[in-house]
């Protein structure tokens, strides 16, 4: 036990390194998004992320806004506890049917004027859960969507350039 425990502590991780960030594009993002979240509601703006029945891959992205390297606050977004706070409700996952009415709810609870951004291939159309007994479909087949944002997951760099984008189209 002993002779493999020093040998473990010899080895170099197996895990491949992570690329080198692209510091050059968080400044455009940052700059960009700054700039049209003051001119669009002149002040920051407010998401409330909603999952409506995801596998959590999306969530682990979502929160990875918010660590030191992405810093979501610095580009004048927050996450509020409350969807009678939001601006935008971000949401995950295939809508199952214990969340359907739940998700409604949370749509009526949002003050005009707001945006509904479907998060994942899952929030498009039910991903590889369409078609489940258990699954309603995308988030569009309950509320109306204003953006999808894809990918399974969408890495933190794809939500950031979704929600410039919905500042820039609506």
């Amino acid at each position: 036990m002993r002779k493999l425990l020093f040998q473990n502590m010899l080895r170099l991780p197996l895990t491949v390194a992570a690329p080198p960030p692209s510091a050059v594009a968080l400044a455009e993002l940052a700059e960009k998004v700054d700039q049209s979240a003051r001119r669009r509601l002149g002040r920051s703006l407010a998401i409330r992320q909603v999952d409506a029945g995801s596998c959590n891959g999306c969530e682990l992205e979502i929160h990875a806004l918010n660590n030191p390297f992405y810093d979501l606050e610095r580009f004048g977004f927050h996450f509020v506890a409350s969807p009678r706070h939001a601006d935008v409700l971000l949401v995950t996952g295939p809508v199952t049917a214990n969340m359907r009415e739940g998700l409604e709810r949370t749509y009526r609870a949002t003050p005009d004027p707001k945006w509904v951004v479907a998060v994942g291939d899952c929030g498009r159309d039910g991903g590889v859960f369409a078609g489940s007994y258990a699954c309603v479909g995308g988030i569009s087949a309950v509320i109306p969507v204003d953006l999808h944002i894809p990918g399974c997951p969408p890495n933190p760099m794809q939500l950031l350039e979704g929600l410039l984008a919905l500042l820039q189209v609506a």
